[in-house]
């Protein structure tokens, strides 16, 4: 070989050396937004948590994390039911700041361009400086609301128009395009710009809107507590089509869209409390399948991947994988009748789900086989207190009459167990995950 040659060879080598050292230091994939991305995919490009080991931190509010946190250049930003946003080194889960909101903070933030973006119970929608919490502008709605309906559930007294207490989350935003969108319990669907807090323009529903909105291919994609489903012009704010789902008049429990749609490959993909998973096409509007749970609630969020759909029913407790073509089931995974709030999460092929019962589940993506589970520190403290023998949850220690009342008080009981309605994120080798006992949980 001769000289010339054999320097290229080394250059060569080198240049891969270096190539590999820079791969490996290249920063994580960030999760800006509630499931990941303005689709809502809820797939994270991470290699995860395959084996868990142990809580790398964990860092405590004064109330309840119900919301996702987003993870922007090694810092963490989540709500809190104590009132304040939170900003915390990934690293260290350390305070950096909090920003004091003073009412409830269920929605997820979204960050975009150096701000912070959330709603709180309040009905303020407030955009934060990303380095220091300050307050860069804050746009007041016409009022946040529980949905609400007579003879709810069918509780007592029957006459009486009572709020959900199981309507839990507010609508979390997604940036993009230089606006920002998300929905309102006055019923209004809102883009605001994203560097002013000008109104772009609001889009009105018939009820409550607290699903979260994904946008893909420029429409905006969104549910209502009036049972429809809309599409709409993400730049106009014009309706392009709507999708009923069922109703239910008389108690008010087979109705309404908590769930945020998925959308991919043209597919619209969004759970119902009408007890369905539906798909639907993104440009028509028409129903490709749709899929029965029994009487049990989709609020979970889908997460698409490979060609099917993960997501979890409420008191049947099931996570389910179909065919996203079809609709078929593929696989299953009973979680002992625990409500399942929190939607999945799929980094690697691992998904990760988190349950009512404080307990986050880690299972392949190929079989819902289950591979590990976390338990929060409520839930070891608590649940057996909630817990029957063979591990299904106590219905009568929970909810103990049909009066509104006792039904409220359950659904508090069933919280200090550090229930998980937190949907899980994943960067890089952590999962984070929210809990009701107030803690932000790093996993490794």
């Amino acid at each position: 070989m001769s000289r010339k040659g054999f320097d290229t060879m080394q250059i060569r080598i080198l240049l891969a050396g270096l190539l590999l050292c820079l791969a490996s230091h290249l920063p994580a994939e960030d999760a800006r937004m509630f499931r990941g991305n303005p689709q809502h995919t809820g797939v994270y490009d991470a290699p995860g948590v395959a084996n868990f080991s142990k809580v790398k931190w964990k860092f405590h509010t004064g109330g309840m994390v119900i919301g996702s946190p987003a993870v922007v250049q090694g810092v963490i930003y989540v709500g809190s039911t104590d009132g304040n946003l939170y900003a915390i080194d990934s690293e260290s889960g350390k305070l950096k700041w909090k920003f004091q909101a003073k009412s409830r903070v269920p929605s997820s933030p979204a960050v975009a361009n150096g701000t912070v973006y959330f709603a709180a119970y309040n009905g303020s929608f407030y955009a934060l400086d990303a380095s220091t919490g300050a307050l860069k502008w804050k746009f007041q709605t016409g009022g946040e609301r529980r949905f609400a309906g007579k003879h709810l559930h069918g509780v007592q007294p029957v006459a009486e128009t009572m709020p959900d207490p199981f309507d839990c989350y507010l609508s979390s935003p997604v940036v993009s395009n230089g606006a920002v969108y998300f929905g309102s319990g006055d019923g209004n669907v809102y883009s605001l710009n994203a560097a002013s807090g000008a109104v772009n323009w609001k889009f009105k529903t018939g009820d409550v809107v607290h699903a979260s909105p994904a946008i893909a291919d420029g429409t905006l994609f969104i549910g209502s507590w009036d049972s429809y489903f809309y599409a709409i012009d993400a730049a106009t704010g014009q309706e392009k089509w709507r999708f009923k789902t069922g109703e239910d008049p008389i108690i008010y429990n087979q109705v309404g869209i908590q769930s945020s749609a998925a959308v991919v490959d043209g597919v619209v993909y969004f759970g119902c409390r009408d007890s369905h998973l539906y798909a639907v096409d993104a440009i028509t509007g028409q129903k490709k399948w749709s899929f029965a749970a029994n009487g049990s609630w989709v609020v979970s969020s889908p997460a698409v991947h490979d060609g099917k759909i993960y997501f979890a029913t409420s008191d049947s407790s099931l996570v389910y994988a179909l065919d996203a073509k079809s609709g078929e089931v593929l696989h299953s995974l009973g979680l002992n009748h625990w409500y399942l709030y929190s939607s999945p999460a799929i980094a690697g092929n691992v998904l990760y789900v988190g349950s009512t019962q404080g307990r986050l589940v880690a299972v392949d993506v190929a079989d819902l086989k289950m591979r590990w589970t976390f338990e929060t520190d409520a839930s070891k403290q608590v649940g057996p207190t909630y817990t029957k023998p063979d591990g299904a949850p106590n219905g009568e220690a929970l909810f103990r009459s049909d009066f509104y009342d006792d039904m409220v008080a359950g659904v508090e009981r069933t919280m200090t167990m550090g229930s998980i309605l937190s949907s899980p994120v994943v960067v890089d080798k952590v999962v984070y995950i929210g809990s009701a006992d107030g803690n932000l949980y790093a996993l490794i």
